[in-house]
C-alpha cells in the first residue's frame, strides 16, 4: 500500500512529513517499546518455559542469547538497509518477521522450535528498531517538534524494561509463558497496518550491503556464546567446546579483515581509534553483560528460592529500574556541572558494590534483608553510567558517523549481554556441580525413599538441598558479575578523558545518534 499524498513541503532529502505526525510517532514508539519490552519480558516466565519445554538451567540462557546476539548483530545491518531499501519499507518488514516469529515461539513445543523464534525475532528487531528512530528523523522538522518526538522515543525506551517485568510477571500468571509472545502478535500486525498509513517512505539512499560483516561478527559471537555455555555442562576439553572457540576466533579475524577492506563496512574501524569510544565500548559490553546475567539469576532465585509468584517476581526487580531512573535524572541535571568521568567512575564503582553485595544471599535470605539494597545499588551505578557513555562514545566523532558510532555501542550492549551471560552460566554451572557433589552425603544420609527417587528421576537435589545449590551457584555466578563491572571501573579510570567543556557539544551528537536502553 502507498502513502497518500501530502501537502506538507519536504523535508531534508526530499522525505515528505506525515500529515498525522501524532499518529506517526504513536506507531515507532509503539514499536520500539514492544521490541525494547521483549529483552525483558521472557525473563519472569523462564522457570516455567524450563518446566514446560524441558531445559536444563544453562540450557535455558539461550531464550534469552538467541534474542540479543542476532539484535545485536544485525542492527547495524537492519540501519544500513533502511537507508538503501527504504525505512518504511524496511520497518514495515522487520515488524512483520518480529510478529511471526514471535507467533511461532508462542507454539513452541520443543526447546529448538522456541529458540529458532526468538532468534528470527532478534532479526526482525535489528531491521525495524533502528530504522524506527531513523524515522524520526524524516517524519519530524529539526527543532522542538523533533525534540519532543525524540523524548518520547527516549522515554518509551527507558520504560520498555520496566514494562517487561510487570508484563510478563501478569501474562506468565494470569494466562501462561506462552503469552509473554503471543502479545506481540496484534501489536505487530495494527503497526503494521499503521505504518504505510502515516509514516512516508524515506529517499532511497545509494550505498552496499556489508552482508559478509555482519554474518562473520554474528556467527561468530554466536559460537564464542555457545562455547561457553558449551564448557559449563561438558567441559573444557570437549571437542565440540573446542571447536567453537576455533570457530570463534576464525570468525572474529574474518570479520575484523572484512571490515578493514569493505568500501561500505558496517563497522567502520577507525571508530576504535580514539580511547574515549573504545572505553565506552568495552564498559557497556562488561556492565550490560553484568546486568543481562543478574537479571537472568536473580529471577531464578525469586521464583524457585523465594517461591515468589511471576508478578510478585516482576515487581521485586522494579527496585532496579527504579533506581536506574532516579540515577538518569541525576545524571541528566549534573553531568554538565561535573563531566562524564566522574560519574562513570562512581557508576562503575557502584556495580561492583551492588553486585558483590548481592553474593552473600543465601537460601534462607529474605528480599529486604539480601536482595534490595544490592539492586537498588547496582541500579544507580548502571543508571550513572548508560546515559554517560552514550555520550562518550560520539565524542570527537564526524557527525555523518555519529549514528554509526552509537549504533556500534547498542549493538555491544546487546552482544555483550549475551556474552557476559554465557561466562555467567559456565560459572554457575561448575559451582553448582561442585556444591551438589558436596551436598549429596549429607542428603543420602537424611533422605527418605520418595527423595531418592526424585533424585534418580531428576538428576537434581529436590528440596532445601536444591536450593542450596542453586543459590550458591547464582552466588558465584554474580561474584562473575562483580569482575565484569571492574574491568568496566578500570576502563573508566584509564581510558575515559572527556573534558566537562565538551559536554554542550556531546549533547547534541547524543540527539542525533540515539541512545542506549
Amino acid at each position: 500500500m502507498t502513502a497518500p499524498l501530502h501537502k506538507d513541503a519536504p523535508v531534508a532529502g526530499g522525505t515528505r512529513r506525515s500529515n498525522h505526525p501524532g499518529l506517526a510517532l504513536f506507531v515507532i514508539a509503539t514499536c520500539q517499546l514492544m521490541i525494547v519490552l521483549d529483552s525483558t519480558i521472557v525473563n519472569i516466565a523462564l522457570p516455567d518455559i524450563q518446566r514446560s519445554l524441558g531445559f536444563s538451567t544453562t540450557d535455558l540462557s539461550w531464550v534469552l542469547s538467541a534474542y540479543t546476539l542476532t539484535f545485536g548483530g544485525l542492527m547495524l545491518l537492519g540501519g544500513r538497509a533502511g537507508d538503501i531499501l527504504g525505512r518504511r519499507r524496511v520497518f514495515t518488514a522487520g515488524i512483520l518477521l518480529f510478529t511471526l516469529a514471535s507467533l511461532l515461539g508462542g507454539l513452541a513445543h520443543e526447546p529448538w522450535q522456541l529458540l529458532s523464534a526468538r532468534a528470527l525475532q532478534g532479526i526482525g528487531g535489528a531491521i525495524a528498531s533502528p530504522t524506527s528512530l531513523a524515522l524520526i528523523t524524516t517524519t519530524f522538522p529539526e527543532g522542538p517538534e523533533r525534540n519532543r518526538a525524540m523524548g518520547v522515543f527516549a522515554g518509551v525506551s527507558g520504560a520498555g524494561a520496566a514494562v517487561g517485568l510487570l508484563a510478563g510477571g501478569m501474562l506468565t500468571e494470569w494466562l501462561n509463558w506462552r503469552w509473554v509472545l503471543f502479545v506481540n502478535v496484534p501489536i505487530g500486525l495494527v503497526i503494521a497496518v499503521l505504518a504505510p498509513l502515516y509514516i512516508n517512505e524515506s529517499t532511497r539512499r545509494p550505498g552496499h550491503f556489508d552482508i559478509a560483516g555482519a554474518t562473520t561478527s554474528t556467527l561468530g559471537m554466536a559460537s564464542l556464546v555457545y562455547g561457553f555455555i558449551r564448557a559449563s555442562e561438558d567441559g573444557w576439553s570437549d571437542t565440540v567446546t573446542v571447536a567453537s572457540f576455533v570457530a570463534a576466533a576464525v570468525l572474529l579475524a574474518a570479520f575484523v579483515l572484512i571490515e578493514s577492506r569493505a568500501a561500505d563496512p558496517i563497522v567502520p574501524l577507525r571508530l576504535f581509534g580514539d580511547r574515549n569510544r573504545v572505553g565506552s565500548y568495552v564498559m557497556i559490553l562488561c556492565l550490560a553483560g553484568a546486568m543481562y546475567g543478574m537479571f537472568f539469576f536473580i529471577v531464578q532465585f525469586f521464583r524457585i528460592v523465594l517461591g515468589y509468584s511471576p508478578i510478585t517476581s516482576g515487581l521485586a526487580s522494579l527496585t532496579f529500574t527504579g533506581a536506574l531512573v532516579v540515577a538518569v535524572g541525576f545524571t541528566q541535571r549534573f553531568l554538565p556541572v561535573l563531566g562524564p568521568r566522574p560519574l562513570v567512575i562512581v557508576g562503575s564503582a557502584l556495580s561492583i558494590a551492588g553486585l558483590y553485595w548481592l553474593t552473600f544471599i543465601e537460601p534462607d535470605s529474605t528480599y529486604s534483608g539480601g536482595v534490595l539494597g544490592p539492586m537498588l545499588i547496582f541500579g544507580a551505578g548502571i543508571g550513572l553510567n548508560f546515559v554517560t557513555l552514550t555520550l562518550t562514545a560520539v565524542s570527537g566523532v564526524a557527525h555523518h558517523e555519529a549514528g554509526a558510532a552509537s549504533g556500534v555501542l547498542n549493538a555491544a550492549q546487546q552482544v555483550g549481554g549475551s556474552l557476559g551471560l554465557s561466562i555467567m552460566v559456565t560459572v554457575f554451572g561448575t559451582a553448582s556441580r561442585d556444591e551438589a557433589e558436596h551436598q549429596l552425603p549429607s542428603f543420602m544420609a537424611q533422605a527418605g525413599p520418595a527423595e531418592r527417587s526424585q533424585l534418580a528421576r531428576t538428576g537434581q537435589l529436590p528440596g532445601a538441598w536444591g536450593h542450596a545449590v542453586l543459590t550458591h551457584g547464582i552466588a558465584s555466578a554474580l561474584l562473575t558479575a562483580a569482575a565484569m563491572a571492574a574491568v568496566a571501573l578500570l576502563m573508566a579510570v584509564v581510558l575515559i578523558r572527556v573534558r566537562r567543556s565538551d559536554v554542550d557539544a556531546l549533547n547534541g551528537s547524543a540527539t542525533a545518534a540515539g541512545h542506549v536502553l
